[in-house]
């Protein structure tokens, strides 16, 4: 069961915006061009906050540009009826990430990697990430800082890839 909240309108238009849940327990897109991988014979019904039923009609990875480096979302119902795209707070979690929210700001931590995503509150209490436009890899561009006979040691200045 999730609940999906209702938005102003000019955001809830906006196809690169996401909402983190916490009443959510999958994260969903209704967009399948996002997705970088998909699995169309995947089926499920999803419940809304509401009691609206939807069909799930595939689930994949999509990959979110937030801040110049590339978060690949796993397991994403594309749910095609949906009118907002959703992150699970508590499927975040399942991957041991962990999720603070303090002050009017949700802070996204990876064991490992620290920090990884933040986002400010919105006027009327949600919590939403706007993914900028993806950079394809041939944007990227390696350039090497140091050589010699024995090592070569580049560095791509490109995106870097995070699985979430």
């Amino acid at each position: 069961m999730l609940l999906m909240s209702y938005v102003e309108e000019n955001i809830a238009k906006r196809i690169n915006a996401w909402f983190l849940d916490s009443r959510c327990s999958n994260h969903m897109c209704e967009d399948r061009t996002m997705f970088s991988k998909i699995d169309d014979s995947f089926r499920q019904l999803v419940r809304l906050g509401n009691n609206t039923r939807m069909n799930v009609i595939g689930k994949g990875s999509v990959k979110l540009h937030l801040n110049g480096i590339n978060h690949t979302v796993s397991e994403v119902y594309y749910v095609l009826e949906l009118k907002n795209n959703l992150l699970s707070i508590g499927q975040f979690q399942e991957k041991g990430l962990v999720i603070l929210i303090q002050g009017g700001v949700s802070k996204i931590y990876h064991l490992y990697k620290g920090l990884i995503i933040e986002t400010n509150m919105s006027a009327n209490r949600k919590f939403i990430l706007l993914a900028q436009s993806q950079v394809t890899s041939h944007q990227q561009h390696d350039e090497c800082l140091h050589t010699s006979s024995q090592n070569l040691i580049c560095h791509n200045f490109g995106i870097v890839d995070m699985d979430i």
